[in-house]
């Protein structure tokens, strides 16, 4: 089946998956194996996350406080290539963010390192580091046409597609939404090896269907299935608040009001 006749059809299994399944058939969801949650409040807990659950393809997540959301075996090192493909439903004028984080460590601990690339409904990317409590911006919030918001999506359609990548090469990091570049950054001002995953930020109801490693060859590298916890081979913020991350929380949110 061709991909443009299989979006539509993908989009209305998640809204039927996500929005009309009876609350027991919700309850059958299971979390993903192996998967670690961390929240960028330390006073947070899972209490607080609403549902991250396993909805093939891929993975389903109404969250709480902002966090970040990494599988058994997902990293990736050298030269590579990393997509993810994420369905936004209605954010209720909320203009949260969302991405992925690549060049973990030590994720559970003080010394929490990685560098993250979101974006936010209205049409804009940032790219950013985690370095223990500081949250310095690398690419500040920066429209650009090729980023689909809420306002975009086909009539009547319940989600908005966005796919966003990173080319980590041996000296520059390019960054691309839905196939256009929209930024190129030295590689050693970001942290690009290590672990890598996803970041969802406060109250919002995503469903990634693919995150994915790809060798910069074009061979793929890694994927992550939900089925198998961290089977890697298939293709398939705005407001932040970690440890001190919570002054991140408190800037990215100014962000939002600035549009």
């Amino acid at each position: 089946m061709s991909r443009s006749l299989f979006a539509p059809l993908f989009a209305c299994t998640v809204l039927f998956l996500a929005v009309s399944f009876p609350a027991q058939a919700q309850e059958d969801l299971v979390r993903p194996e192996g998967w670690q949650v961390r929240f960028d409040n330390p006073e947070a807990s899972e209490d607080d996350l609403e549902m991250f659950v396993s909805m093939p393809p891929g993975w389903h997540v109404t969250s709480g406080p902002a966090a970040i959301y990494w599988g058994p075996d997902m990293e990736a090192s050298g030269e590579y290539r990393i997509e993810m493909e994420v369905y936004l439903f209605d954010p209720a004028g909320r203009r949260e963010a969302f991405g992925i984080f690549v060049g973990g460590s030590d994720l559970t601990g003080d010394a929490v390192d990685y560098t993250y690339f979101l974006l936010r409904d209205g049409g804009e990317f940032i790219v950013k580091r985690r370095e223990g409590p500081e949250a310095p911006t690398i690419h500040p919030w920066t429209g650009h046409e090729a980023i689909l918001g809420w306002a975009d999506r086909e009539e009547e359609a319940a989600t908005v597609k966005n796919v966003l990548a990173l080319e980590a090469g041996a000296e520059t990091v390019h960054f691309f939404v839905n196939d256009a570049e929209v930024a190129a950054l030295p590689r050693a001002d970001l942290g690009m090896d290590g672990v890598f995953g996803m970041r969802v930020n406060h109250a919002l109801n995503l469903h990634i269907s693919r995150l994915e490693t790809v060798a910069m060859g074009g061979e793929e590298e890694e994927g992550h299935d939900q089925d198998e916890g961290a089977d890697h081979g298939e293709g398939h913020d705005e407001g932040e608040g970690h440890d001190g991350a919570e002054g991140d929380d408190q800037e990215e949110e100014s962000d939002q009001d600035d549009g």
